[in-house]
């Protein structure tokens, strides 16, 4: 009786003790993200640097304006595809980890890792180093405008921009939240300002460049490949409208909310990019574009006078949401593949008051910091999109697979056939092009993904580990966690219920 005495005593006081440290009393993720929010983590995501970087990249494979506008407003349209098929996967699997989680759910454990491989190793650090470069770029080049930026000044801007952004999210969810909510507003109004300048030029009879017999003048018909090209250089601009599918299980309702934010937020990202890169045409001939280091920054120049500064300042403050926005989601990328087993299970803890993925972010971090160490965007970009449109293209495949595999499963939302269709003969023409036209750089992306499976079949796939490799992962989880404050997180029943088992509308409606 003492004893029972005493072990509540002991038990009051750990809750008591709980709650002056304000620790939840439910570790886990917690359920903030609203259809605002949503909607801002995809356009903030997708909104980063491409834009201001990738036309000149689409224009140079392109060969003329008139063919650049065509790749870009096709890029939104099979964006468009490819969200309608994330939407339908998102809300028949909702775990967070995106492609990665549907992939390993449908194709297996191997499939999965390739895809969680190429994604933590090059995919996202490197999106997230070149969008870094731009901000630092941009802030710096009112400083040096007769010249580039330094190296080393844009590389240490950049760390510092990260590490600054990775100690917000390792803070607070909320936090880091606001400021992709605020920094995509601000990105909006910075290339509603372009827009909006530009078609003010057009009014005033300036868009010479933009008549049909200028914009599709060229010195040299561009081949099949370099077209392909010009989209793979588009798709990085795009790159993003899938990260909403990575935080799932953040996201307040999510079988209705998640696709309401995919269905707004990647026509807005279209339109906005069209009417961008026409303002741009409308200032600048192709051979000054092309010639620019900063496209925006060339745009200011020429039609704000003395307020050209507000171009560089608008430009940073877009990049500097977009990496907020590629660190959370990407995190949430690790974050799964840890729980899965994928990875070092230290990168499924969460912090024991904050909830947040603190492990998974500093990953990202560090990753991202190998990455500005090395390589040029230009062929940065190439390597990314490459591997991008191929992770596209092997998820949207999955749910073909799915669909054809589990016929009757409840689907709360289930596009046309012709959706997935559609999107993967594009996907097919534009890899099988590109690999024409770049072996190198496909070849090179191409590896880097088939180097996962020595180490999935060595690392994880192994049953029986060496007795020192166990306990060196067990040293350094248990390192980790001192020094973090982290522990695993408690799942919600819709992280643990099979995918098999949600057979009607009634069961998801139970756990939404």
């Amino acid at each position: 009786m003492v004893a029972d005495m005493d072990g509540s005593k002991s038990l009051v006081s750990r809750r008591q003790s709980a709650r002056d440290q304000k620790i939840p009393e439910r570790v886990t993720l917690k359920k903030e993200i609203g259809v605002l929010s949503a909607c801002t983590i995809i356009i903030g995501n997708i909104i980063g640097s491409g834009i201001f970087i990738s036309p000149k990249g689409v224009l140079e494979h392109s060969g003329s304006v008139g063919v650049a506008l065509v790749v870009w407003v096709l890029g939104g349209g099979i964006a468009a595809l490819g969200s309608l098929c994330y939407a339908e996967l998102g809300v028949t699997i909702p775990k967070s980890g995106g492609d990665y989680s549907y992939v390993t759910q449908i194709f297996g454990g191997l499939v999965g890792f390739l895809v969680l491989w190429s994604a933590v190793l090059i995919m996202y650090p490197t999106t997230l180093a070149v969008i870094a470069l731009t901000f630092s770029t941009y802030v710096l080049q009112p400083v040096f405008p007769e010249c580039e930026p330094p190296y080393l000044a844009t590389r240490l801007l950049s760390t510092a921009c990260i590490l600054f952004l990775t100690w917000v999210n390792c803070s607070s969810v909320r936090w880091a939240t606001r400021i992709q909510d605020v920094f995509t507003v601000g990105k909006l109004l910075a290339l509603g300002l372009i827009i909006a300048v530009g078609l003010g030029h057009i009014c005033n009879g300036n868009y010479e460049s933009l008549r049909p017999q200028a914009a599709f003048s060229m010195e040299a018909v561009p081949s099949v490949g370099q077209i392909a090209l010009a989209f793979l250089q588009a798709s990085f601009a795009f790159s993003g409208w899938n990260f909403l599918n990575y935080v799932t299980e953040e996201v307040v309702d999510p079988q209705r909310n998640l696709p309401r934010a995919i269905y707004i937020s990647v026509p807005v990202v279209t339109l906005v990019y069209t009417l961008t890169n026409i303002a741009y045409f409308s200032s600048m001939s192709p051979e000054e574009l092309l010639a620019s280091n900063a496209v925006a920054v060339t745009f200011g120049e020429k039609l704000l006078g003395g307020f050209s500064v507000v171009m560089p300042i608008s430009v940073a403050l877009s990049t500097f949401g977009g990496i907020n926005g590629y660190l959370f989601t990407s995190s949430r990328l690790c974050f799964s593949g840890a729980r899965e087993g994928h990875l070092p299970s230290l990168l499924a803890m969460i912090h024991l008051k904050h909830c947040t993925p603190i492990p998974a972010l500093l990953v990202c971090c560090a990753a991202t910091m190998v990455i500005l160490c090395v390589g040029e965007t230009h062929n940065l970009i190439n390597y990314v999109s490459f591997i991008n449109y191929l992770s596209y293209g092997v998820t949207v495949a999955a749910l073909l697979y799915y669909r054809w595999k589990n016929p009757t499963l409840y689907r709360p939302i289930k596009v046309s056939l012709l959706v997935p269709v559609c999107y993967l003969c594009f996907w097919a023409l534009l890899l099988g092009f590109s690999l024409l036209s770049e072996p190198l750089v496909c070849g090179v992306g191409l590896l880097i993904i088939l180097t996962g499976v020595p180490v999935y079949l060595l690392a994880v796939h192994r049953p029986n580990r060496s007795q020192t490799f166990r306990r060196m992962l067990e040293w350094w989880t248990s390192a980790g966690q001192c020094l973090c404050y982290v522990v695993f997180p408690q799942n919600d029943a819709v992280e643990t219920k099979a995918p098999s088992d949600w057979t009607d509308s009634s069961n998801m409606a139970a756990h939404s």
